[in-house]
């Protein structure tokens, strides 16, 4: 065999030092390689080699760690489970006072010892122990909260601490107060209503009419009964109407109306601006516009007549004789003296004539009610009734 010299073996176990200790490139830092290093023996003129694995740095930190990472955790569960044991004892003492305090307090309250609190002797105690006086009404509801078998008396088993007893009676003293204030705000918001509801009756005359109402109320339909008097020219002209008083002043007063320039047009425009003051009594309000409603109506059998006989004459017709139209004008007007003094009738009854087909509806449907007040109290007209709620809608939903 070939010998080794004692300069190869020292450089052998250098090398071997020296690659113990390895860069990592991740790192920067030197570890110890978990590979095999050679050492070599010489014994004799015989050199051996044998492999010893050495552990890395790295893997004796990590046992390190494990062990006292292990150790820190059995120690605070440990810890955890002292503390632990520590409430649930602290718990139980002050479980225990609670409970002696509160049978110290039932005996004081149990005058009769009879075993049972009543509502008196938990009246007496209270006031006695609190130094103030309660009503039966506080003692009574606090009965309700404690008395778990409903019979009316407090056990010992219901019977808690006067602390108890004190912080439930501020508890409904609070709740008390609380419903005051409620009840307070719920009577002023009545009030307020109220007032408001009566601001809009004050503004919008809807009372009962009085009796000057009544025959006030009455006079609009000498406007449709003027207009309404060339229907009953054959009627009111012949030789036995002249004897009667009514045909009389009825001449008298068309007389008049007809000795004022432009009296229907004075007249429309009279009833149509007084009809919208609303403070004026609503009957009185209503039969302005119901006597508009009339006179415009008698327009229109005299124009359907015009026309007809236009049509009849331009087709080569006979005209319509003299005896016909004196019969369509006593309808006409006998029509009108009926429909009037129904009206004038219902007026001074204090009832609204508002059975007229059609005519009465349409008067109905113009006249301002409460339910065009908005929640201001501010009125908004009819016409404009539909765009205040739009602009109301607009104004929740971008809320």
């Amino acid at each position: 065999m070939q010998q080794i010299s004692v300069a190869t073996v020292i450089a052998a176990i250098s090398i071997s030092a020296t690659d113990a200790f390895v860069a990592n490139p991740n790192t920067g830092r030197t570890h110890l390689p978990t590979t095999c290093a050679t050492n070599f023996v010489t014994t004799g003129s015989h050199t051996s080699h044998r492999s010893i694995r050495i552990p890395s740095a790295t893997q004796l930190y990590n046992t390190e760690d494990d062990d006292a990472q292990d150790n820190e955790i059995e120690r605070l569960q440990k810890m955890a489970a002292k503390l632990r044991a520590e409430a649930a004892s602290l718990e139980a003492d002050k479980a225990n006072q609670l409970a002696e305090a509160a049978e110290k307090a039932f005996r004081k309250f149990d005058i009769n010892s009879d075993g049972e609190v009543s509502l008196t002797e938990l009246k007496m105690g209270l006031e006695k122990v609190l130094k103030t006086e309660i009503s039966d009404k506080r003692v009574k509801e606090l009965m309700e909260v404690f008395d778990k078998s409903g019979d009316g008396s407090l056990q010992l088993d219901d019977f808690v601490t006067v602390e108890r007893f004190r912080n439930q009676l501020e508890a409904l003293a609070r709740e008390e107060k609380r419903r005051a204030v409620e009840a307070g705000q719920e009577s002023k918001r009545q009030e307020q209503e109220a007032l408001l509801a009566e601001a809009k009756l004050e503004f919008l005359n809807d009372k009962e009419p009085t009796t000057k109402d009544k025959i006030i109320s009455v006079l609009p339909y000498l406007f449709p009964l003027m207009d309404g008097v060339q229907y009953g020219r054959f009627l009111l002209g012949s030789d036995d109407a002249s004897a009667n008083p009514f045909v009389a002043i009825l001449a008298l007063l068309y007389t008049l109306y007809r000795s004022i320039p432009f009296s229907g047009f004075a007249a429309f425009f009279a009833l149509n601006t007084f009809s919208g003051n609303p403070s004026i009594n609503r009957l009185v309000r209503f039969n302005m516009q119901q006597a508009i409603y009339l006179d415009i109506a008698l327009f229109f059998p005299s124009l359907l007549i015009g026309l007809g006989g236009l049509i009849v004459g331009a087709a080569g017709g006979p005209p319509l004789s003299n005896q016909a139209g004196e019969i369509f004008s006593d309808v006409m007007f006998g029509t009108l003296l009926l429909t009037l003094l129904y009206c004038a009738g219902s007026s001074l009854l204090g009832k609204e004539p508002d059975s007229i087909p059609l005519i009465s509806q349409k008067v109905k449907d113009r006249m301002p009610t409460i339910d065009m007040f908005d929640n201001d109290g501010k009125f908004v007209p009819m016409e404009f009734r539909g765009e205040n709620d739009d602009d109301k809608s607009d104004k929740d939903d971008d809320k």
